[in-house]
């Protein structure tokens, strides 16, 4: 396996690595072993294919199919995704597979946030996830144009970084092929967008109080928060975002900004909200900033009961369910001992 070119990227004091390598996703070196190989596939289907990271797989003799049969973690109803048990193979370097299979395809930049989406809950595990292969996903039986899809990961994986997932490598292995210059050049392009001299100019003060993460279907119980809030302190400043998904559109640089912008993130948990990719963006990029700050900077509201996953349970919320108003009250009192 060759490695083709680097990108740094730098979080606080710690340098991470985004890595474009040529070869065999399934024969990883043991210089470059990491903790997950991730791989896509259409949902329930592992038959292994020539062009498919699934059939490299079997190849070397692990059945997709098989490790399917037993999963570690499923997560497809929150994050379209499965985690395999450790595979025990000491000439594999590779100690796990993390199957991505999002039951609904968009344009290259949603599948991007589909990926990170997946990799996320499984940051924080134990084992923690610090070093990640894959192969440029969803461009062979899927069909994802190949250099848009890279320079979507690319740039996904940099933002990423810089914003705190802690991970240390992220390893892109594409195979030889009449496309290689092409990917080449992609990310290349990619690299020198984001070739920026270092500031060290300090970040400004925040423009909001908090950024409130809600689903657009729970807009009146918000609402009724929100009035809470504000008739107890009519100066806060809150970020309320009405953004909606455009298919196709990296919505998450804009998410990315404005949380950067809010000294503290509000999240109302509902079944609506965890169905919600922009949900699951907002609240994922809000929990590493808090895990960056000593005071943190999540606090959430159950506003409906709703089965959440288990990295959604681990903080304390406030109790607002079923967008009972007395409770709702409460909560916005509690919520501005912290503001």
């Amino acid at each position: 396996m060759e490695l083709i070119d680097t990108i740094a990227v730098r979080h606080r004091d710690t340098e991470r690595l985004v890595m474009l390598f040529v070869g065999d996703v399934a024969r990883l070196p043991s210089s470059e072993a990491v903790d997950v190989l991730v791989v896509s596939a259409f949902p329930d289907d592992y038959v292994p294919t020539s062009g498919s990271a699934v059939g490299a797989l079997s190849r070397v003799g692990v059945s997709v199919a098989e490790l399917a049969e037993h999963k570690e973690v499923d997560l497809r109803r929150f994050s379209s995704c499965w985690l395999s048990r450790p595979i025990d193979r000491p000439d594999l370097h590779f100690r796990r597979l993390l199957c991505f299979e999002p039951g609904y395809r968009g344009k290259a930049p949603e599948v991007v946030g589909d990926i990170f989406r997946s990799i996320f809950p499984f940051t924080a595990g134990d084992p923690p996830m610090t070093q990640v292969a894959m192969p440029l996903l969803a461009s062979g039986d899927q069909g994802e144009p190949r250099e848009a899809m890279l320079e979507a990961l690319v740039d996904a994986s940099v933002q990423w970084l810089s914003a705190g997932l802690p991970i240390d490598r992220i390893k892109i292995v594409i195979r030889e092929s009449r496309h290689e210059q092409a990917l080449r050049d992609a990310f290349d392009r990619v690299k020198r967008r984001h070739a920026k001299p270092e500031s060290d100019v300090q970040r400004p003060a925040f423009h909001f109080d908090a950024f409130v993460s809600y689903s657009q279907k729970n807009a009146e119980a918000i609402d009724c928060l929100v009035k809470e809030l504000t008739s107890r302190r009519p100066a806060l400043r809150l970020f309320m975002d009405r953004l909606e998904l455009r298919p196709g559109s990296p919505w998450q640089q804009h998410i990315f900004e404005a949380l950067d912008a809010s000294r503290k993130v509000i999240c109302a948990f509902s079944p609506e909200y965890v169905a919600s990719k922009i949900c699951k963006d907002e609240y994922n990029m809000a929990v590493m900033r808090h895990r960056d700050t000593e005071s943190g900077v999540l606090m959430p509201v159950y506003l409906y009961t709703a089965e959440l996953p288990t990295y959604m349970k681990l903080l304390q919320w406030q109790d607002a369910r079923e967008g009972d108003p007395v409770k709702i009250a409460q909560s916005a009192a509690n919520l501005l001992k912290q503001l």
